[in-house]
């Protein structure tokens, strides 16, 4: 029994996998965080990017938001909160030295008191919640019947992308793809492993993208280079590009009959993005985009409409996700009492 002072719950990487969280309430408190930034009570402030003077090996995202302390869908938007903040580095060649290319940490707030309540390892977070808000984008946007998948990218979000829209649709292939044929075999091998649909590992992104249904973008660029082509889209897809640096065509959003964005002041801000140009440019503009994800959640805009809509997503990664399932995932070490305790003071 704690007594005295002020107490905080550290959860490390394996306290998290020990605690068994499923993929579904994963995607439910995912979708339940982009309810409440639809209806209003979450708040997102824009990432903020740190890039130290490391010769271009990788740099920081700052993320910061707000959610009702009682569940994103509590009714009572007054209710007492619960505030967070993640840093995650973004390091390419982390690969090279065993590590993930993103590692991250969570710190959560009461924000009716600011006092700290859990220091957490974020790395497998970023990674789900990524997937989750692709998996949620698709429930609203992709086409019921879509059959197969084009992915590029092998990296710890690519994982969470491919099984979750392979429970949500019934898929018969699952193309995968990225720059180094060791790493693609590998996210394949993964795959294999927990799935019984089709995988097909190909050395180009043309072929994995070539009259897929769902298209998702997730390279490691350094350089923009369009590996998701204008052409490959056909009429009824659903594209998803994220990668931290453009790999898509500037005239990619000519074709699309909507844009959606998770946050659009978001999406203007900060110096990285898969649609970077296009804000820039004006091609994506308040006047051209659809909606917010949220704002289809919530029935205030309309989703997929018809079969032969081609919907794009991009979503940049708010901070309210990593939130929700930090929350979900503290309450439930809260329950197991996992984790270590930590004075504060």
């Amino acid at each position: 029994m704690l007594t005295g002072g002020l107490w905080l719950r550290f959860l490390s990487g394996p306290d998290i996998d020990s605690l068994g969280l499923s993929s579904t309430e994963i995607v439910a408190a995912v979708e339940d965080a982009v309810r409440a930034h639809g209806d209003g009570r979450a708040v997102v402030e824009p990432r903020v990017h740190l890039v130290p003077d490391n010769d271009g090996a990788g740099h920081f995202n700052v993320l910061r938001g707000h959610l009702p302390a009682n569940g994103p869908s509590a009714p009572d938007a007054s209710a007492r909160g619960v505030s967070g903040i993640k840093v995650v580095g973004d390091f390419v060649a982390n690969y090279a030295a065993g590590l993930p290319s993103e590692l991250g940490l969570l710190t959560l707030y009461d924000a009716a008191t600011g006092v700290p309540l859990s220091i957490m390892d974020a790395t497998l977070i970023t990674a789900c919640r990524t997937g989750a808000m692709t998996a949620v984008g698709a429930r609203y946007l992709a086409r019921p019947g879509s059959r197969v998948l084009g992915h590029v990218g092998a990296r710890g979000t690519a994982f969470w992308n491919v099984v979750l829209l392979d429970e949500l649709f019934d898929l018969d292939e699952i193309r995968v793809t990225s720059r180094r044929p060791e790493s693609r075999e590998a996210f394949a091998q993964q795959l294999a492993a927990v799935t019984s649909t089709r995988i097909r590992v190909t050395g180009t992104a043309a072929e994995v993208f070539d009259g897929a249904d769902i298209l998702v973008e997730a390279s490691r660029l350094t350089e923009p280079e369009p590996l998701l082509r204008t052409a490959s889209v056909k009429p009824g897809a659903f594209v998803v590009p994220y990668g931290t640096v453009s790999a898509v065509e500037l005239d990619l959003l000519d074709v699309m009959d909507k844009v959606v964005v998770d946050d659009w002041r978001e999406a203007q801000s900060g110096r990285f993005g898969a649609l970077r140009r296009h804000v820039d440019t004006g091609r994506l503009s308040a006047a051209s985009l659809h909606a917010e994800l949220g704002q289809i959640v919530t029935g205030r805009r309309p989703g997929r409409e018809r079969d032969d809509e081609r919907i794009l997503l991009w979503h940049r990664g708010l901070a309210i996700l990593d939130i929700a399932v930090g929350l979900a995932i503290l309450r439930r070490a809260e329950q197991q009492g996992a984790g270590t305790m930590l004075r504060y003071r």
